[in-house]
């Protein structure tokens, strides 16, 4: 009996282990040490270059850049984008730059979302825009799985990848996913 006990006991944590393992291992976008593949133009919802199809990671350059993909509106990107903003902000002297790209084949919905997000969020500095895909530019490789991805990088270099399948997105990643900002901040040394 005792026997019996260990080894189901064993085979749950193996269960557990394994399942956290496979949220942690969810490879979406460019990884850290990559370089970004390059252009691409999603429509853009806010920003500067709102309506049109404008390059962001172009317009950003070598500056230091949070670049999210997602695959809707929900409250967990909402409170991450909130949070991306203030950081963008707070860091204008670096030049940082943010953006999201929703991948969606839904313009009119997704459009009405963002929008709906930049005012309610009150979003100033992070551009929201559409790829008209829900697999995202094929360059950039977003993970079918991945509701979330959120790329960290700085003079074309990945420092920091994330990502979620949906429901995973929580609180307390939103704020390691901020605090690694410093990651791609120029060295105050």
């Amino acid at each position: 009996m005792k026997q019996r006990f260990m080894v189901v006991a064993a085979a749950m944590a193996l269960f557990v282990f394994g399942s956290a393992m496979g949220a942690e291992n969810l490879k979406s976008g460019p990884q850290v040490g990559e370089e970004i593949p390059g252009a691409f133009h999603p429509l853009n919802i806010t920003g500067d270059s709102a309506g049109h199809a404008h390059c962001l990671v172009c317009e950003n350059g070598s500056h230091p850049v949070a670049m999210v993909f997602a695959r809707d509106v929900s409250q967990p990107l909402a409170s991450l984008v909130k949070k991306l903003d203030e950081a963008t902000d707070q860091h204008k002297d670096a030049k940082m730059g943010s953006f999201v790209v929703v991948c969606s084949a839904d313009e009119d919905a997704i459009t009405k979302e963002l929008k709906g997000l930049a005012e309610s969020q009150g979003i100033q500095h992070t551009v929201l825009s559409l790829w008209d895909d829900q697999n995202g530019p094929p360059d950039y490789k977003v993970a079918k799985e991945a509701d979330v991805t959120v790329v960290l990088y700085t003079k074309m270099q990945v420092k920091a990848n994330y990502a979620f399948k949906k429901g995973e997105l929580k609180d307390d990643d939103i704020d390691r996913i901020v605090k690694d900002i410093s990651k791609i901040l120029p060295d105050r040394g």
